[in-house]
C-alpha cells in the first residue's frame, strides 16, 4: 500500500530537479550573455547559503534565512530591477542567485520546514528538507 503513494511523489520529486536543472542552464546563459567574470559567478555562488547563519541564532532563524535566499521572488525582482535599469552587474548577480537556486532544486534540496536540519537523512537528498513547496 505505501508503494502506491510513493510514485506520484517520486515523479513530483523528478520534475522538481528538472525545472532546477532548466533553472541553472537558463541562469548559466543569462549570466554568459551578460559577459560577466566566471571568477566572480564561482565566487558568489554559494552566497545565498550564508542565510544558514540564522541557524547561530535559533531554528526559526535560520529556517527563515535560508528560505528567503533560496526562494524565487527576490532574485527575480533585483533581474526586472537590472533589466529595466539596464544595468548589467545587477542581471549578473540576479542569474548567480537563481543559479544557486537551481543547482540545489537539481541536487533535491528544497525550502527547509521549520523542523532542525540534523533530520535530513544524507542518504535521501532532500529527504527532511522538504518545505511549504514539498506538496
Amino acid at each position: 500500500m505505501g508503494m502506491m503513494f510513493d510514485q506520484p511523489q517520486r515523479l513530483k520529486n523528478f520534475w522538481w530537479r528538472v525545472a532546477g536543472g532548466v533553472t541553472l542552464v537558463l541562469a548559466i546563459v543569462l549570466y554568459r550573455q551578460e559577459g560577466g567574470s566566471w571568477l566572480v559567478f564561482t565566487l558568489l555562488l554559494l552566497f545565498p547559503d550564508l542565510g544558514a547563519l540564522g541557524y547561530l541564532i535559533s531554528v526559526r532563524a535560520g529556517v527563515r534565512g535560508y528560505n528567503l535566499l533560496h526562494n524565487y521572488p527576490l532574485p527575480l525582482v533585483l533581474f526586472g530591477a537590472g533589466m529595466g535599469a539596464g544595468n548589467p552587474p545587477i542581471v549578473a548577480v540576479a542569474a548567480i542567485w537563481l543559479a544557486h537556486i537551481g543547482m540545489d532544486r537539481l541536487l533535491g534540496y528544497r525550502l527547509k520546514a521549520t523542523a532542525p536540519v540534523a533530520a535530513a537523512s544524507p542518504a535521501q537528498p532532500g529527504a527532511g528538507r522538504a518545505g511549504p513547496l514539498a506538496g
